[in-house]
């Protein structure tokens, strides 16, 4: 091997300055160029939701939100796991140019993974979690969901966020709950397809009863009317009739179809007009129309 050769080979070892100029710009150059390609990526993620949700906006309301939330989870899956692979491709190039060998690495790395695989049987348990939570379609972004996880009572909010990891959904108090998706042992969709306020109206066993069925067919009728209940509803909302017997009351029960999620708001709605509705006919509703535990409820 000539002189030159020999120069050549150790400079990289000796002249920091040499390495500076030839090596440092390339290792700059890509941490700059992972920045920006991670956030070209959400970008990317971002335009495809809009233009998908513009697309769309002419289909069915039912089947729009249901593949909306679908579309908006697979993309937040794709992006996260791009990001990962970006990060990942970036550091081994990183550590390349370091002059660290990698091959330094195989049997060190061999051992790590033997012990990281005990110790992070956790992680790989939560991202095939995600993996069937997203192809199974259990969830997606914008579901009310309850969440049973191992060891705690469960939450019941709205998801902000599926990774293949983690699942985030905020409550009705504005909490934030994070839960690792290997932990989650349970899933009730409270808006799936489509949902279903169910109001039980207590009334007086004094009151008449075929005069309270009127009254509540009435307001059903007024309700699927009004523009901004109509848009929420499926089909009109209707009297089931007399559910249970008290002492002192009876409840009639009053049942609407409503898209996926909305059955809340359908549920206040109704339960103020069945409130006004039987004041002015001179019948007081109490105790006050069961709220939830809202006095709604959603089925699959």
């Amino acid at each position: 091997m000539s002189p030159a050769v020999h120069v050549l080979a150790v400079t990289p070892l000796t002249d920091v300055g040499l390495w500076a100029r030839s090596k440092l710009p390339l290792i700059v150059a890509l941490v700059v160029g992972a920045v920006l390609v991670t956030r070209l990526a959400n970008w990317v993620s971002a335009l495809y939701i809009d233009r998908m949700d513009q697309r769309a906006a002419a289909t069915d309301a039912l089947v729009r939100s249901e593949s909306l939330k679908h579309r908006h989870a697979v993309a937040q899956v794709i992006t996260w796991a791009t990001l990962v692979v970006i990060y990942c491709i970036t550091a081994v190039l990183v550590v390349g140019l370091l002059g660290v060998p990698l091959t330094g690495f195989v049997a060190p790395a061999t051992v790590a993974g033997v012990a990281l695989g005990f110790g992070a049987q956790r992680i790989v348990q939560d991202v095939l979690a995600g993996f069937f939570l997203i192809t199974e379609r259990q969830y997606g972004f914008g579901d009310v969901v309850r969440l049973a996880a191992i060891g705690t009572p469960g939450a019941v909010g709205t998801v902000e966020e599926v990774t293949l990891r983690i699942t985030r959904i905020r409550t009705l108090d504005g909490e934030v709950v994070i839960t690792p998706n290997g932990q989650i042992v349970q899933v009730t969709n409270l808006s799936r397809d489509w949902a279903r306020a169910v109001v039980d109206v207590p009334v007086p066993v004094s009151a008449d009863v075929n005069r309270v069925n009127e009254v509540l067919r009435h307001v059903c009728d007024d309700a699927f009317a009004d523009p901004d209940l109509h848009a929420l509803l499926l089909d009109a909302p209707s009297v089931m009739g007399v559910e249970s017997l008290e002492v002192d009351q009876f409840n009639v029960r009053v049942v609407a179809r409503t898209l996926p999620g909305k059955q809340f708001d359908v549920g206040r709605a109704l339960r103020a007009r069945i409130t006004r509705a039987l004041l002015r006919e001179g019948i007081s509703v109490t105790p006050a129309i069961d709220a939830d535990r809202d006095g709604t409820r959603a089925d699959a």
